[in-house]
């Protein structure tokens, strides 16, 4: 018995990760309805809704959430990926987040403490 990761498998996961950050919905939640992890991580901890949500994919957030992904949780660095998404003042990404959930003192800083040191509130206001 071996140790190693088949080589498949690795390229599969950088793949998926990819999807997330490139918006590829469609392709990456056809590979978790055959039973990718919904919450898998790279190696800083960050899981395919981080990714998607960092990078402003609207449509990739929504069909990961739909398929039970974890909104709050956190990567290596303690981050959210609702924190991640109001840094980078994705909108829709934020109202997605919240309505699936996400807890707005979840991670350090959390998406309440980074909404206001750069004075994006706006995205936390209830009525979009």
């Amino acid at each position: 018995m071996t140790d190693e990761l088949d080589p498949r498998l690795v390229e599969l996961a950088h793949r998926m990760f990819d999807l997330a950050r490139e918006g590829g919905a469609e392709q990456l939640v056809a590979h978790v309805d055959k039973g990718v992890p919904v919450d898998m991580t790279d190696s800083s901890g960050n899981t395919l809704l981080m990714l998607a949500a960092y990078h402003g994919h609207g449509e990739t957030v929504a069909a990961l959430i739909a398929r039970g992904a974890d909104v709050d949780r956190l990567n290596d660095r303690g981050q959210s990926p609702l924190a991640g998404a109001i840094f980078k003042g994705e909108d829709q990404v934020v109202r997605l987040l919240l309505d699936g959930g996400a807890d707005l003192d979840a991670g350090t800083p959390s998406a309440r403490a980074t909404a206001e040191m750069f004075e994006r509130g706006h995205l936390l206001d209830p009525a979009g």
